[in-house]
């Protein structure tokens, strides 16, 4: 079970429902950095089955400053059939602006790392955008090794049964 990692400016704790909200802004805050498609509106309800129920898909882990949330970082359970082993994948890591510099984001990452480990895996895997040169350096000072492949995303359903940010994301690519 992953523990509360404090500092004297806040804490890294899991995520709880009450978080929801403004997890979501903390999303759609990360969605326009990396100037991907909008979140979906209702995104924290739809996170909330995913990240609270009892047996959640995903993880998630906030930076709490003084009862205001500056960061978080979400993560799954996958498998990887090349070492027939589970891994985490790191799917968000995110600090705001005003607090990046400040060691919240080497926090999380390792607080992820730490859950990783308590969850029997050995390896954690991501991506950043390749245009990112500031998390790049990031992580390879963290001792990350990047490994290059090209990332594509498919429908799996026809445009018409989409929601709205999922087909608006997908007509920006083409």
């Amino acid at each position: 079970m992953l523990t509360d990692t404090a500092r004297p400016d806040g804490v890294i704790r899991p995520a709880t429902v009450a978080d929801l909200p403004a997890i979501a802004g903390l999303c759609a805050a990360h969605a326009a950095f990396e100037r991907a498609a909008p979140v979906p509106v209702d995104l924290a309800t739809r996170l909330e089955p995913v990240l609270f129920s009892a047996h959640p898909r995903a993880w998630c882990l906030v930076v709490d400053h003084g009862g205001e949330l500056i960061g978080y970082a979400t993560y799954s359970l996958e498998f990887s059939t090349w070492q027939a082993t589970d891994y985490v994948h790191l799917d968000c890591l995110f600090v705001t602006a005003p607090h990046r510099g400040e060691g919240w984001g080497h926090a999380l990452l390792n607080a992820v790392k730490d859950a990783a480990a308590a969850r029997g895996t050995a390896q954690m895997q991501w991506q950043t955008p390749d245009w990112n040169t500031d998390a790049v350096r990031f992580y390879h000072r963290a001792g990350a090794e990047a490994r290059p492949k090209v990332r594509f995303s498919l429908p799996t359903r026809p445009a018409e049964n989409l929601p709205r940010a999922t087909v608006d994301a997908h007509a920006a690519w083409l």
